[in-house]
């Protein structure tokens, strides 16, 4: 019985993986709508979120960014970075009840995203994890030995511009 649950588990999550990649909605501009619909009025600059977080310890906030990598097993996080600062630090961004995914190939693509940025620590198992997902080498993967204090945005909608 036990084997039977993890089974239907494991199919069900692969069912679900491939399914929630597929944007719910491509308008004539060819923007990719995931999660819930959203439109870009009022999202504010990466870097404008950056300087709230200064004083804030969480926000929420509609955010525009750029897609600096995905994760390339099934699309379930991104990084999103500076357009106009190379030194400023890159955001984690998953999704809201793991809803839906990003296309494995947003790499360098306009991403704007609704949802809550905040501050949190991410364990060394998770770093590792991250990094197989991102392709990672297991030289590269071995260094990871600290838990690191990273800024994340939990989404409940994107856009993805092309």
């Amino acid at each position: 019985m036990r084997n039977f649950l993890l089974i239907l588990c494991l199919a069900s999550t692969m069912m679900a993986c491939k399914k929630n990649v597929e944007p719910t909605k491509i308008d004539d501009n060819g923007f990719l709508y995931f999660g819930e619909q959203i439109d870009e009025s009022n999202s504010i600059a990466y870097e404008d979120l950056l300087l709230k977080l200064a004083s804030q310890d969480s926000i929420e906030a509609k955010v525009e960014g750029k897609i600096e990598n995905v994760c390339q097993v099934k699309g379930c996080w991104m990084n999103i970075v500076s357009t106009s600062n190379k030194d400023a630090e890159s955001m984690f961004v998953k999704f809201k009840d793991y809803g839906f995914f990003m296309p494995l190939d947003s790499e360098g693509k306009t991403a704007v995203m609704r949802g809550k940025a905040y501050r949190e620590i991410t364990s060394v198992d998770e770093l590792k994890h991250y990094a197989e997902d991102e392709g990672k080498s297991a030289e590269e993967i071995a260094l990871i030995t600290e838990p690191v204090e990273e800024l994340k945005f939990m989404a409940d909608g994107v856009i993805i511009k092309p």
